[in-house]
């Protein structure tokens, strides 16, 4: 297993920032395809209430809950700040999704002792290692 295929395999609770109302976006099929595979999802989003079922947070220091990882859908440039609540709440690995790069928050959140992915799709690797949580 690499280090993305291992940080995921051991996380249960994935806060996603960013999680879209729209299902034909990558930001809400993608954590629709983790919630069926077993994972506890926590949507993270500025203005909705309730997002795949379940209750939506306006930040990751809202979530009153453990978080082991953290998906991102925004882009690179709040990287750096969602790095930081990352870091804040307790938070083992913070992903950054496929085209999101950021020097910055990778430096925060190794700094804070978070496994670090970005530039990778989380559907991805958990369909070809075959991840669950069922």
């Amino acid at each position: 297993m690499d280090l993305a295929e291992r940080a995921l395999a051991a996380a249960d609770t994935i806060a996603v920032v960013g999680l879209s109302r729209d299902p034909r976006k990558a930001a809400h099929s993608v954590p629709a395809t983790l919630r069926a595979a077993g994972f506890r999802i926590i949507p993270v989003h500025p203005s909705a209430d309730e997002l795949l079922g379940e209750k939506v947070y306006r930040s990751l220091e809202d979530i009153p809950e453990p978080v082991d990882l953290v998906d991102v859908f925004r882009p690179a440039a709040e990287a750096p700040g969602i790095a930081r609540q990352a870091v804040a709440i307790g938070a083992k690995t913070l992903w950054l999704q496929q085209g999101i790069v950021s020097r910055e928050a990778r430096r925060i959140a190794e700094d804070g002792g978070l496994t670090y992915i970005e530039d990778r799709c989380i559907a991805v690797v958990r369909a070809l290692a075959g991840i669950t949580k069922d």
